[in-house]
């Protein structure tokens, strides 16, 4: 499966390999054209006791449905312009989570996309939808060359 694996920064909050603080996801493509990640919430991540901060979720469907835009093509990079979640059940602190996002309509510059985190019973604990925005290649052009290197698929450990 790691031939369907996404390419991870190494410091960013969600992916980074080596961010201590990050929630180090990996993320793969589905072979329907989605973008699909697990993930264990610790401890360190709670709300209310033995469930999950909202803005952890929030995170982690942003994310996945940003790199929905990525299924095709592994450094097209894009920003939330408008997101909406709609919370539907707690998420329990220590149980496997899946996430999972896919485009919805594709216009280049601009595109949207949906995605849903599951819990461990396949109960859909929340939704969300998004405006995507190409971030202008005038903006990649100026970031750290070291950073924008270490965009690549790491091998899983």
């Amino acid at each position: 499966m790691t031939d369907n694996l996404q390419p991870s920064a190494r410091h960013c909050f969600v992916c980074g390999v080596e961010n201590p603080a990050g929630l180090h996801i990996r993320f793969f493509n589905t072979e329907n054209g989605e973008v699909r990640a697990t993930y264990t919430p610790p401890e360190h991540f709670v709300g209310y006791p033995g469930i999950l901060h909202g803005g952890i979720i929030a995170t982690i469907l942003d994310e996945t449905m940003g790199r929905a835009a990525m299924v095709e093509d592994p450094n097209r990079f894009m920003f939330t312009g408008k997101i909406e979640i709609k919370y539907v059940k707690p998420v329990p602190i220590g149980e496997q989570i899946t996430v999972t996002a896919r485009l919805t309509k594709d216009r280049g510059r601009v595109a949207h996309a949906s995605g849903e985190l599951k819990l461990a019973d396949g109960s859909v604990a929340a939704t969300a939808t998004c405006t995507l925005v190409e971030v202008p290649p005038e903006i990649i052009e100026q970031m750290d060359e070291e950073e924008v290197a270490g965009w690549k698929v790491y091998p899983m450990e």
